[in-house]
């Protein structure tokens, strides 16, 4: 049996829980819907949740992706997440309770500024939650999304950059081919070639 089904095997018997935290605008709600078209396509079941904060760009987002095992809510407990996909570095800190301890946490570098934080005028530029979240998570992978976004002409194109990112380093147990044909099957066929790029970029970390 290659390592590939046997991780299959694996996801199917134990389950797979991937938590996307961001705010909105960022795609989070899109990218998870293409990690359950992952699983989809492999036989896996696959359970997908979303909790919204203010009703506004900018406000947060968190997805809750569960693929495989015997799942009956399609929440994620506390403490029980595999990876925490972050789209901003104080979401991932906000939401790290969800991670298991040995769990891994890919990042975005840069931080995205409040409503709140621009009135107030204060300094928030993300550095600290990173220097934070290297001190409490072993497996820590930062993605530096906006240089990515650059090279594909595309803001919109992180969410596809780390969840490329999450799939190089093994987090959520599919290939970079599952990813890509996932992209074939969700999005139109004019937005394929640059999520493509962002996929590939982000999986050089």
């Amino acid at each position: 049996m290659s390592m590939q089904s046997m991780s299959m095997l694996g996801m199917s018997m134990l389950g797979m829980n991937i938590l996307l935290a961001g705010v909105g605008g960022q795609g989070t709600v899109l990218a998870s819907k293409l990690l359950a078209q992952c699983g989809m396509s492999r036989g896996l079941p696959a359970h997908t949740a979303e909790t919204i904060g203010m009703a506004q760009r900018g406000g947060c987002v968190v997805s809750h992706v569960r693929i495989g095992g015997d799942m009956f809510s399609p929440i994620i407990p506390k403490g029980q997440a595999d990876v925490i996909i972050g789209f901003e570095p104080a979401e991932a800190v906000r939401n790290l309770d969800y991670l298991k301890p040995d769990g891994t946490v890919v990042v975005a570098k840069h931080a995205i500024r409040p409503t709140t934080d621009t009135l107030s005028d204060s300094s928030y530029n993300g550095e600290d939650m990173l220097d934070y979240l290297k001190t409490k998570v072993r497996k820590l992978v930062i993605v530096d999304g906006e240089k990515i976004c650059e090279v594909c002409g595309s803001s919109r194109a992180l969410n596809i950059a780390l969840i490329g990112a999450a799939s190089a380093c093994g987090a959520v147990g599919f290939t970079q081919e599952d990813m890509a044909a996932a992209i074939h099957t969700l999005m139109a066929p004019k937005y394929v070639e640059a999520n493509l790029k962002a996929l590939k970029l982000g999986s050089m970390i």
